[in-house]
């Protein structure tokens, strides 16, 4: 269970073993037990004896930006980069096993757009092209695989180029499945220039947090990336491995927006034409993105729940990172 705090002047309070939310609406008493982390947004306040309260009992406080992403983070002293891991990963980033493992991110990524494009766009009613622009990422992929290097930095720059280009194809196809007003012509970030960029972004910064936890939970050091590593104390290492799931948000927040519930209290528009989502969106948008995360798939035989497969993977990745110790 998560305690999501972004409405301005909620507080959070800690009352023996239990967190106490107050708000204009009256207070709600919720045990600790079973709260996995605490998300703060701009407005909302938490005391020092709940976030002690929370290291207690190992849960994530993460402190968000507008944008849904953690600006910051507290967590037990249990966690954090273990030195063997650490000193595997340094030597990892520049082996050619990470350009082997970047390749395969990439390939993966294209290959889950493909899956995506196909479900929506082959449904009744849905004007696209879809196996021509599948085939054409699938000749992006055929790059990816044939792409010879030995050390990231040598490949990079294809890497970033039929990523970009692939992902134009792959939003202009699936941007059918959508009604007409909520079809982008492209994708805009920091900050979102229409609704359904606003809604992807928000979801990205959320998957942003739980990938971030993931690896730190096993010990890896978020801040070491493989192919994105210029931005400077930036968590670069989720960058890179959020590609593998950025799917999740995007079926998620395709799905909600066509079934044409997002009404103006969603959102709200800027003097400078931005648009940003309002606690309503947020709230069924964060809502209907755990509801997705906590289904149970199979991923290599294991059955789990998309967020627990984060874990798993961000597992995995650390045992990788010792062979290079």
């Amino acid at each position: 269970m998560e305690l999501i705090l972004n409405t301005y002047g909620v507080s959070l309070n800690r009352e023996g073993e239990s967190f106490v939310i107050t708000s204009a609406d009256g207070r709600q008493r919720i045990p600790s037990v079973g709260i996995t982390s605490i998300q703060i947004s701009r407005g909302a306040q938490i005391t020092s004896d709940a976030v002690l309260l929370a290291i207690e009992h190992e849960i994530e406080v993460l402190f968000m930006d507008k944008s849904g992403k953690p600006m910051g983070r507290i967590w037990s002293p249990r966690y954090g980069s273990i030195s063997t891991i650490r000193k595997g990963q340094l030597n990892f980033v520049y082996s050619k096993a990470s350009v082997q493992w970047i390749k395969r991110v990439i390939d993966k990524k294209m290959e889950n757009q493909q899956a995506l494009m196909l479900l929506f766009c082959k449904q009744e009613g849905v004007d696209v092209d879809v196996d021509k622009n599948i085939a054409r990422i699938e000749d992006y992929r055929n790059k990816v695989k044939a792409l010879e290097g030995d050390i990231v930095n040598d490949i990079s720059p294809s890497l970033r180029g039929w990523e970009g280009r692939a992902a134009n194809i792959y939003f202009t196809t699936i941007n059918a499945f959508l009604p007409e007003p909520l079809r982008f012509k492209e994708r805009s970030q920091h900050p979102a220039m229409d609704v359904t960029n606003a809604f992807l972004n928000y979801g990205y910064g959320v998957l942003y947090g739980r990938i971030e936890g993931a690896l730190i939970k096993a010990g890896i050091d978020p801040y070491i990336g493989v192919m994105h590593r210029d931005d400077y104390n930036r968590p670069v290492l989720v960058y890179d491995v959020i590609e593998l799931y950025r799917i999740w948000v995007d079926y998620v927040v395709y799905t909600l927006l066509a079934q044409n519930v997002v009404t103006d209290e969603f959102y709200s528009v800027r003097e400078d034409q931005s648009f940003w989502l309002e606690p309503l969106g947020r709230r069924v948008l964060i809502q209907s993105l755990n509801d997705y995360l906590s289904e149970v798939i199979t991923v290599n035989g294991t059955q789990r729940s998309r967020l627990t497969q984060i874990s798993l993977y961000a597992q995995s990745l650390a045992q990788i990172f010792k062979k290079y110790e």
